[in-house]
């Protein structure tokens, strides 16, 4: 199939007043100016003048583990028994018919990293999924991508409110630390042939203790954020910050470790005090200090089908036009390693290609026709 007629912006530098996109078997085949394009009998969309872009990424999301419109019943988003559960898998806590993943599709959001909350000092398995289909396992890119720890209120508040530990930051620090220790004997046990009793949290750390898995730390507030990345140099493991609230007091120290934070959510107050220096020019001044940045919506917090207004709204306070599209498609697969896979208009590259109105970050832009794995699916 062929979409052709509009301007196409790759998400990596390239862009085409007037460009198409050429795709077979869900995977993208070839790309570039209109008038270089070879001749084709397949099928062909006409974009009629608007913008050809790949399809949006969330880099967190909690959808479909924390349903729209639910109470208890289909809030499976954190396990509050034991503030170590690496164990657990987001996968098998999502509800690929919640509401949620219809909308977003709707509004060219194709991907998304879904995983537990921040309740626990490490809270499980994160999962980066396609967001269409009837059975998570059809809709998986990679799971696990990334593995959720916590620091801050949140595993305090969970904990600390009913006398168990983590009462504080340093007992939050503590356990993050024992947990990865543990793992890292365990894992020496294992290299060395002396067959530790079988451990499940310690097996689901491993690959975080090989640089095989990233960790993805939900840290707000400044102190939080640097204890994630002391923890993090201490055992060598991959990890980014998720939300990196106060991250331009920690602007020095994110540049110096090459990760690219994930900033939000946008469209949200600040509902507690680690989050009371939130500001809308956060993702521009990071950018502008040389950090590649993603976004997040942090769904259901922010609606994850309004991922394009955050993106604009971060624009409107300073965000460059053209990181603001990274950091909703190419810099968000980047954060979770699947740029192999999604995040930009590549040849080879899984066919998730979004046609708009207008530029996206207008407020009166459509998404007009949405294609996943090739397949149109609006």
């Amino acid at each position: 199939m062929r979409i052709l007629g509009g301007r196409l912006i790759t998400a990596e530098g390239q862009e085409f007043a007037n460009g198409y996109v050429d795709f077979k078997d869900g995977v993208i085949t070839a790309f570039g100016d209109i008038a270089d394009a070879p001749e084709t009998n397949d099928e062909v969309y006409d974009a009629k003048g608007g913008y050809i872009m790949p399809g949006f990424i969330d880099a967190h999301t909690h959808i479909g583990i924390y349903e729209q419109n639910v109470r208890w019943e289909g809030n499976d988003v954190n396990e509050m028994t034991d503030p170590v559960t690496p164990h657990l898998k987001a996968v098998d806590g999502i509800y690929p018919f919640d509401p949620s993943f219809a909308d977003s599709v709707g509004c060219g959001v194709t991907s998304a990293v879904v995983g537990p909350g921040s309740a626990n000092v490490i809270g499980g398995e994160m999962a980066f999924i396609k967001l269409v289909g009837d059975d998570i396992s059809d809709m998986i890119v990679k799971a696990p991508c990334s593995m959720k720890m916590a620091l801050g209120e949140n595993p305090k508040s969970s904990y600390g409110l009913k006398q168990k530990a983590p009462q504080t930051r340093m007992a939050s620090a503590a356990i993050l630390r024992n947990a990865l220790l543990k793992a890292k004997q365990y894992l020496e046990k294992k290299e060395a042939g002396k067959d530790p009793a079988y451990d499940e949290k310690c097996e689901a750390l491993i690959p975080v203790i090989k640089g095989e898995l990233m960790a993805h730390i939900h840290a707000h507030r400044c102190d939080d954020i640097l204890t994630a990345i002391r923890v993090a140099n201490e055992f060598g493991i991959r990890y980014t910050i998720i939300h990196a609230t106060d991250g331009v007091r920690a602007a020095r120290q994110l540049k110096e470790a090459g990760v690219i934070p994930v900033i939000g959510p946008v469209l949200s107050g600040s509902s507690k005090p680690e989050t009371s220096n939130r500001s809308l020019k956060t993702a521009g001044i990071l950018n502008a200090q040389g950090i590649e940045v993603a976004l997040t919506t942090d769904h259901p917090v922010g609606p994850l089908q309004h991922l394009n207004v955050s993106a604009a709204v971060c624009v409107r306070e300073g965000l460059d036009m053209d990181a603001a599209i990274r950091s909703i498609t190419i810099n968000a697969a980047k954060a979770s390693g699947v740029e192999d896979r999604v995040g930009s208009i590549a040849v080879g590259k899984d066919a998730d290609i979004v046609v708009w109105t207008k530029h996206p970050f207008d407020f009166l832009s459509k998404a007009e026709a949405v294609f996943v794995n090739g397949k149109r699916v609006k």
